[in-house]
């Protein structure tokens, strides 16, 4: 029963590593976690050869079907802008589509990026995100909320997912229920959103309403909304948010996932152990730790103690762990991408290049450098 249980609380971890190659103790741990998958950082990450060569490796020691995930949305976040070529932001995206009346730019940046995450052998893009772009969280999102209207992130979110699709990249929804009305950066803090339940869900909520079942993957945040039945716990540990709004109301099948929980957003809240058992008993079917090798093997212990300790979580969490090894299989491809030849490649990158002076020609005013880095944004090097 035990080996039961450590291979169901690894197989709900995603994890990430130290370097740009696995160590001798990288290797160790995962050998005895056996993670559900992986997700790699720009400190990760030099060149196509050296990504592949370490997704390879380190899947050799995680479960079938394991989602390897990368953070690429355009703007300030994208891994792989050092590596390959930097793309404009969802928000850039998005105003250019609004004034051209072109949709397919939403689409082509989905298929951009598609082909650029798959190019280094990632079969996930954790995008887009649909947040609303809100006065609230000007300082915090910058240009990575697509606009302040849900007709607008949706129209938007549809078509990137349908091209992130059509190269057979997995996208996911974020961040859950919403983090336009949020002042604070979840990296670092816990927001209280002020946005009461009406809001909440007239405004905040209707991306996932109305195309959730277009999202193979929806990533909960670690912000409370203390003016909704939420209350002060975050919402990627809380049964109203998970189990009864997303799961029930809104009636999403797919996979949930926590955001990292070395965020402060969480750790301010609860240590990392009481979150990793937290996120799965509220709903979670994967969590995230993303940084360092002691939180997650904390996380891991906590889940099977628990397990071991309280008969009603070990058999949610032996649930949990079958349905999401269902769930991935139906989400994950078996493989990884096929690699691109140089010739390729390099095409790939003219053409990101051409697309982004497109989106500059028709949308100049929130067009974002590529050295810009908003506070939003914490990134472990």
């Amino acid at each position: 029963m035990t080996q039961n249980l450590r291979q169901a609380a690894g197989s709900l971890l995603v994890v990430g590593l130290s370097g740009k190659e696995l160590t001798a103790m990288e290797r160790a741990w995962l050998k005895l976690i056996r993670p559900a998958g992986i997700i790699l950082y720009r400190r990760n990450i030099t060149d196509v050869n050296q990504t592949r060569a370490m997704l390879s490796e380190a899947l050799s020691f995680c479960c079938a079907y394991s989602p390897t995930f990368v953070d690429v949305e355009g703007g300030v976040v994208n891994r792989l802008n050092l590596a390959l070529a930097p793309l404009p932001s969802a928000q850039s995206v998005t105003t250019a589509m609004l004034r051209s009346g072109k949709k397919t730019l939403a689409r082509e940046h989905g298929e951009l990026i598609a082909r650029a995450v798959g190019a280094f052998g990632f079969n996930t893009s954790l995008a887009p995100m649909v947040d609303l772009a809100l006065p609230d969280s000007v300082e915090v999102l910058g240009t990575r909320a697509p606009a302040p209207a849900p007709k607008d992130v949706i129209t938007y979110a549809q078509e990137f997912l349908a091209g992130l699709k059509s190269r057979g990249i997995v996208g996911c929804g974020k961040h859950f229920p919403g983090l336009g009305g949020g002042a604070l950066d979840t990296h670092i803090e816990t927001p209280a959103i002020g946005r009461n339940w009406d809001e909440m869900w007239s405004e905040d909520l209707v991306p996932y309403r109305e195309i959730c079942n277009q999202m193979p993957i929806v990533m909960m945040n670690h912000a409370a909304y203390p003016n909704t039945p939420g209350k002060e716990l975050p919402a990627s540990v809380s049964k109203f948010w998970i189990g009864q709004i997303l799961r029930k109301r809104i009636g999403y099948r797919g996979i949930i996932l926590s955001d990292d929980l070395e965020m402060g957003g969480i750790l301010k809240f609860m240590p990392i152990d009481e979150a990793a058992v937290a996120a799965i008993r509220t709903g979670s079917d994967l969590v995230e730790i993303c940084h360092h090798p002691e939180p997650i093997l904390l996380a891991y212990e906590a889940l099977v103690t628990e397990a071991e300790r309280s008969s009603a979580f070990r058999k949610i969490l032996l649930e949990r762990a079958h349905r999401t090894t269902k769930l991935k299989a139906n989400t994950f491809p078996k493989k990884m991408p096929a690699e691109l030849s140089e010739k390729n490649f390099e095409a790939l990158r003219a053409r990101i290049l051409a697309f982004s002076e497109t989106i500059e020609k028709i949308a100049p005013r929130v067009a974002e450098p590529a050295a810009t880095k908003p506070p939003s944004l914490v990134e472990t090097a």
